[in-house]
């Protein structure tokens, strides 16, 4: 956040993770980060204190959209360092420098910040029964269009004998991203999770449930904060121990986000073109620009996959979540209009198409 600033130090600096924040100053007002929410009320970490706040009336005026509210992981100002004599209140949320969003449950067609202000995404995935590439490319695509770097986190390594091809499969899935090995059986097994970690840094472990988030976070925090569950014995899944959203600070510095898993994640917001950039190189190369990889003369991409450069099975994944995210979010009806748009746009819309079809039955 202080990339290009003229002061010669932070304005507004919390303690609670070590963020400085370079910026006009509001006088009366000190710094914390939203660690929690319930409801309408925010727990906020400020100093070395915590306190349970709520926005000014101001705030909430001005608020266009949920996205306008506080979320997890929030750099704000507040009115006070403890809230003995009532709730603390929030005047001003900083600027973000990314943001995880979904659709709002209780809104349709908004969309709501899940959390906020995330360095590094560690997209999380066992090794067993869990490994799912496609579901990664998913994972990928909401994580780029974030703003955060994603890091592929591979837990149970000790489950799985043949761990060095899952990487490799990995590594072809998501060429760019870093991959890391873990185990969280072992008492060391966050250690390759250190080198993006640290003071002012936060991370965010997303994943399925079961892979081990919970238990790699306890780890890093020294104890048993965080609520785990047994995994099943007959489908090696997991039950959702996390409830809701929460900030942690790291004993060694920095801070961590825990979240109930990526089915609150849609793709209302998704970078594919990051996420297949192969698929986007080649599409570069199409004659038409508007290629659908479809049936089209001249089309770089089917090429590819007829001549073995490109999978098919990557390609199909590519148009699965393209399809997904221009209909996620949308209810039953919606998206069978959504579908019939689309079915008819060759004929410049639903009411040319109709034209068309009364004036060939005329002529029969």
């Amino acid at each position: 956040m202080g990339d290009g600033c003229d002061t010669e130090g932070p304005t507004a600096f919390c303690n609670a993770c070590g963020h400085a924040w370079y910026g006009e100053g509001e006088e009366g007002l000190h710094p914390g980060r939203v660690v929690s929410q319930y409801k309408d009320l925010y727990k906020v970490a400020v100093g070395n204190a915590e306190v349970l706040a709520e926005i000014s009336g101001k705030l909430r005026h001005g608020a266009q959209s949920r996205r306008d509210y506080p979320a997890v992981g929030d750099h704000v100002l507040v009115d006070r360092t403890d809230d003995a004599g009532g709730h603390a209140i929030i005047h001003r949320i900083l600027p973000r420098t990314s943001a995880f969003v979904r659709k709002d449950p209780g809104n349709a067609g908004e969309v709501q910040v899940v959390a906020a202000n995330i360095d590094t995404v560690f997209l999380c995935m066992s090794l067993n029964r869990d490994f799912n590439l496609r579901r990664l490319e998913r994972y990928l695509a909401i994580a780029w269009d974030s703003g955060a770097t994603p890091v592929v986190v591979l837990t149970k390594a000790d489950l799985c004998p043949e761990w060095e091809e899952r990487m490799e499969e990995v590594r072809r899935t998501a060429p760019g991203v870093e991959v890391v090995l873990t185990s969280s059986f072992r008492e060391e097994g966050w250690k390759p999770l250190a080198p993006y970690l640290g003071e002012g840094r936060t991370a965010a472990f997303l994943g399925s449930s079961g892979v081990g988030k919970s238990t790699m976070i306890n780890r890093l925090l020294g104890e048993e904060r965080i609520r785990t569950k047994a995994v099943r014995e007959d489908d090696d899944r997991g039950r959702h121990a996390t409830t809701r959203r929460e900030l942690f600070l790291i004993p060694g510095g920095g801070a961590v986000i825990d979240t109930p898993g990526m089915r609150e994640l849609g793709l209302e917001s998704a970078d594919l073109d990051r996420t297949f950039e192969e698929v986007q190189a080649l599409a570069e190369q199409c004659r038409f620009k508007d290629c659908t990889h479809q049936d089209e003369p001249g089309c770089a991409v089917r090429r590819a996959v007829e001549e073995g450069e490109l999978s098919r099975e990557r390609l199909e994944s590519w148009r699965k979540l393209k399809k997904e995210a221009k209909y996620d979010g949308l209810n039953a009806r919606q998206i069978e209009q959504e579908k019939v748009r689309t079915m008819f746009a060759g004929f410049g819309g639903v009411k040319n198409a109709r034209n068309y079809i009364k004036g060939k039955n005329k002529r029969k």
